[in-house]
């Protein structure tokens, strides 16, 4: 086994139809999303143990459907921050707002494209905002990183998940 995967996907394989946990080649595979989009057969190298503890295998499988990055089993709660785009505010001609931290139940997991999204009845009377959100899944601990090591310490990939606000 090798060292700790660094770009995760959460899928269902081809190869028996388990959820599973496999490492993408992002120089054959750039855009995951876009490759599953495009109706690409995807081949991933299977990783044996957990998001935390994962280590990538030489076993090669196929992703037949792609996941949420995480599975709601396995999430408390999700914590988000909001406001936080400069940029957006300044196209806007609004002031620059401070960021806010809030939460979301981990029932706003969702899948990517084509997984419905769940919208509960007391929210569809279309004051809803629906929003696609990034999430991220850290496979190393660190505290204060600076921005010139982040991508070598952090070990951090990205996947988007939709969800509802």
């Amino acid at each position: 086994m090798s060292l700790n995967w660094t770009n995760l996907v959460r899928f269902i394989s081809e190869e028996g139809g388990q959820i599973q946990l496999g490492e993408v080649d992002t120089r054959k595979y750039p855009d995951i999303g876009l490759s599953v989009l495009n109706g690409e057969r995807i081949a991933v190298r299977l990783i044996k143990g957990s998001i935390f503890e994962g280590a990538v295998t030489e076993t090669t499988v196929h992703i037949a459907r792609l996941l949420a990055p995480i599975g709601i089993e396995e999430v408390p709660i999700v914590r988000c921050m909001g406001l936080n785009y400069r940029d957006h505010a300044k196209e806007a001609n609004m002031p620059i707002p401070e960021p806010v931290l809030f939460i979301k139940p981990h029932t706003a997991l969702n899948g990517p494209y084509p997984a419905d999204i769940n919208v509960p009845k007391i929210a569809q009377d279309g004051s809803g905002d629906y929003e696609a959100e990034l999430s991220i899944i850290l496979s190393k601990s660190g505290r204060d990183i600076p921005d010139s090591e982040a991508m070598e310490c952090s070990g951090t990939r990205t996947q988007q998940f939709k969800n509802s606000q």
